[in-house]
């Protein structure tokens, strides 16, 4: 049972759900209500998977650099509860059911583009986090392929609505991350990791950032009903809860506290499903 348990969260589940949400939701609002519930969940299910294979190699590639950390270095590799082996073949096995089951219930576009986002944050995002905030810029790239996987799934190609999806969930991960490093910063320094803006300092023009790119979420936020996707009701919820992430930011230009860093971090949580979910109950 202690090795079921390691592998479960070498897998980082809640991540991994998060990808596979923003799959169902791409797939779903594609759709237009015609859902095949069997190429869904093979999609969610694939998603999960290939999230997770993605993630299990990231904590190969950082194992001596996780020990460093409060925040990882009770994880399986770092103490020892399971061995570079182990994840190696267990990063193999995920990411070759998950792009198995894409493979036989979606299109082949939807394979390789899956298999683009776990290279990409295997081993360009991993490596670029003790270079600098460029790995930022690369890393939301298969942050925000997720939707856009989804609505290929469905549709078979990419079209203006698929790169509107990418475009709302490639933005949002800057404040997303931005706020997680401006908490965990201490932590990640001493593993050498270089994600803020602003030559890695916690001041105004790191905030400045963050409160910038929060604000380009209004506008995008409402391309969906501009282009017919969705209708009125989403764009207010959207706007709304775009207005209510932004005041946030306020706050950590005024004090630069950690205190409001977390307030972003866990404001950005809520805010990428709720605008989903929006978008969703916008189409039935």
């Amino acid at each position: 049972m202690s090795k079921m348990k390691a592998y479960f969260e070498l897998l980082k589940f809640r991540l991994s759900l998060l990808v596979a949400f923003s799959s169902g939701f791409g797939y779903a609002l594609a759709s237009f209500g015609q859902i095949n519930w069997s190429i869904f969940m093979s999609l969610f299910i694939g998603g999960l998977l290939v999230s997770g294979s993605s993630v299990i190699i990231n904590q190969i590639i950082e194992k001596d650099l996780d020990k460093l950390m409060e925040r990882t270095k009770g994880r399986p590799l770092p103490t020892g509860r399971l061995s570079i082996n182990e994840a190696i073949y267990f990063a193999i096995f995920t990411g070759a059911i998950g792009l198995f089951l894409l493979y036989v219930s979606t299109n082949f576009l939807t394979v390789a583009l899956s298999l683009i986002s776990l290279l990409l944050y295997s081993f360009v995002y991993t490596p670029l986090k003790r270079v600098g905030p460029i790995a930022v810029v690369v890393g939301a790239i298969p942050g925000a392929l997720p939707p856009l996987l989804g609505w290929v799934a469905f549709t078979g190609n990419i079209g203006i609505e698929a790169l509107i999806i990418f475009g709302i969930q490639f933005i949002w991960q800057f404040p997303h991350f931005w706020a997680i490093a401006w908490v965990a910063d201490d932590d990640y320094k001493k593993a050498g990791f270089k994600l803020l803006p602003s030559k890695g300092k916690k001041d105004l023009n790191t905030a400045f950032n963050i409160m910038i790119y929060t604000l380009f979420l209004i506008p995008l936020g409402l391309l969906p009903a501009k282009f017919g996707l969705t209708g009125i009701n989403s764009a207010i919820i959207v706007t709304v809860c775009g207005a209510l992430f932004l005041t946030q930011t306020f706050g950590l230009m005024k004090d630069g506290s950690r205190k409001s860093a977390l307030k972003i971090m866990f404001g950005s949580f809520l805010y990428l499903p709720i605008v989903q979910i929006a978008y969703l109950l916008d189409k039935l």
